[in-house]
């Protein structure tokens, strides 16, 4: 590539790019899971494996950034959460709700929230 073409990337651009591999290593670990209930038990083992260290990685490449994901499945929906709730409207006010799925995850930073999450809502029944 001659010097011309050649572009400088930003201490943000990089920081970003590390973001945007974390999203989709979090979806890809969604459909992954889905597709290793579909394999028997011996297999479903040795992929689990393979994945918890990508996913080790991953993590380890965020710490590095001074990032790190947030999962809040299973948590109660406070309206505060640093996530965008897809399915709001199909409750009432007064309804009790969890968070259900995370379809993308918080990604915080030493300095607080970096991107907001992703996430579809469930009714707590009582």
């Amino acid at each position: 590539m001659a010097d011309s073409e050649q572009t400088t990337t930003t201490p943000e651009a990089m920081r970003e790019a590390v973001i945007s591999m974390a999203v989709e290593s979090w979806r890809f670990g969604r459909v992954f899971d889905r597709l290793l209930l579909k394999l028997d038990a011996g297999e479903q083992n040795r992929y689990k494996s393979q994945f918890r260290w990508f996913i080790k990685k991953v993590e380890e490449a965020l710490e590095q950034a001074d990032l790190r994901i947030v999962n809040v499945e299973g948590h109660p929906f406070d309206p505060g959460m640093a996530a965008t709730p897809l399915n709001i409207e199909e409750f009432d006010a007064k309804d009790a709700l969890m968070v259900d799925q995370m379809l993308e995850p918080i990604i915080m930073g030493k300095e607080g929230l970096v991107k907001t999450g992703t996430v579809t809502l469930r009714k707590v029944e009582l």
